[in-house]
């Protein structure tokens, strides 16, 4: 590096973010479950649309997204002027932290919250705070305890990724009323849809103006290749991430895609329905084999194993066969797996593969 020519203080601090590992050396057969995708992949709609959109690859996308935001508002009864896009909710938390954050800022969040907000907090050159859980769930008081004047942003994941957990509407309210004035609550609704009944905090976003909520197509929608997310806000805060968002930030392909994704009705209902049932096999089966798990809301499972040593070792059984889970010490869990939850044959296969593995252990205790 030149004596002259240095990054923003903190720049260097910020550690790298690492996603879900996608391949075992020298296996063509690996079977993902790092990284949250929906196991069926895209929807037929969503395919049909790529191929279509294909033929307009040398026209500029419009800067102001206004088809896919219409049909968000159609699809969930909000205002369209209000929602903006991104290059997936990551795009929208970055922007969020670069209007609203900056040195001598704070941006609070829960112990085991997303790696994105500190390290867009960092970017942005303002000071992460971490506020403690309750047995792996968001603890507003701990959080309220944990506001000053100093903070700007509140990033709060409901469903919350790596546990799964989830707190209820009238816990968001608390929050979002505690909170001081100087701050804004965004609630990260990566995986919103997968609770039945649950708006994701639009009604909340609609009764204050201090609350902003994300999603994203990545999920359930199964479009994590293309990356596009959307958040839902105050006029106010829309207008100012509108300012900062690049004009031609999605591509034609990603906005013709994700519309047509939001539409195929048939998809999403399998999706939604397969994942529920598997979840909660692969959940009791889990605790049944003596690897408990928290009642998770979302599409995958936290596994919670003895201690660090034991997690690491089941990983190691589950990559010999093939199995590619997450690891989540980087989140403040290192005796945990996140495991997605796949179609019924990956469910079950993960299911034999820890059970052969705790056998193993009991065995190898009564020696």
């Amino acid at each position: 590096m030149s004596a002259g020519i240095r990054p923003q203080p903190g720049i260097m601090d910020i550690a790298l973010y690492q996603g879900g590992a996608s391949a075992i050396a020298g296996r063509e057969d690996a079977l993902k479950l790092s990284s949250n995708e929906n196991p069926f992949g895209a929807g037929d709609l969503a395919r049909a649309a790529y191929l279509r959109a294909s033929h307009d690859l040398h026209r500029y996308p419009s800067t102001d997204h206004a088809s896919l935001r219409a049909a968000l508002g159609a699809q969930f009864g909000l205002d369209p002027g209000r929602i903006v896009c991104g290059v997936g909710s990551d795009e929208i938390i970055t922007l969020l932290c670069q209007g609203y954050a900056g040195p001598g800022d704070e941006v609070l969040y829960s112990q085991h919250g997303f790696l994105m907000y500190r390290i867009s907090a960092q970017a942005a050159g303002a000071t992460p705070v971490v506020a403690p859980e309750c047995e792996r769930t968001t603890d507003v008081d701990a959080l309220l305890a944990a506001a000053t004047e100093r903070t700007r942003l509140v990033f709060i994941a409901n469903p919350n990724n790596p546990t799964g957990t989830m707190i209820p509407p009238e816990e968001l309210a608390r929050l979002a009323e505690g909170l001081p004035e100087t701050a804004l609550l965004v609630l990260d609704g990566a995986y919103a849809e997968f609770v039945a009944g649950y708006d994701g905090g639009a009604a909340l976003v609609e009764a204050r103006a201090n609350v902003v909520m994300t999603r994203t197509f990545s999920k359930l929608y199964g479009l994590g290749g293309l990356r596009v997310g959307w958040g839902y806000g105050p006029q106010h805060v829309v207008d100012v991430l509108n300012r900062l968002r690049g004009p031609f930030n999605l591509s034609n392909m990603q906005l013709v895609v994700a519309e047509a994704a939001l539409g195929d009705a048939a998809h999403i209902s399998r999706s939604l329905s397969e994942n529920a049932r598997l979840r909660d096999w692969l959940s009791d089966r889990l605790t049944e084999l003596g690897v408990p798990t928290d009642r998770s809301h979302a599409n995958f499972v936290l596994a919670r194993f003895r201690d660090t040593d034991q997690a690491t070792a089941c990983n190691e059984a589950l990559l010999a066969d093939g199995l590619i889970v997450r690891q989540v010490g980087s989140y403040g869990l290192p005796h945990c797996l996140r495991i997605t939850v796949g179609d019924e044959a990956a469910c079950r296969r993960v299911a034999h593969v820890i059970g052969a593995f705790m056998e193993t252990q009991r065995l190898g205790a009564a020696e």
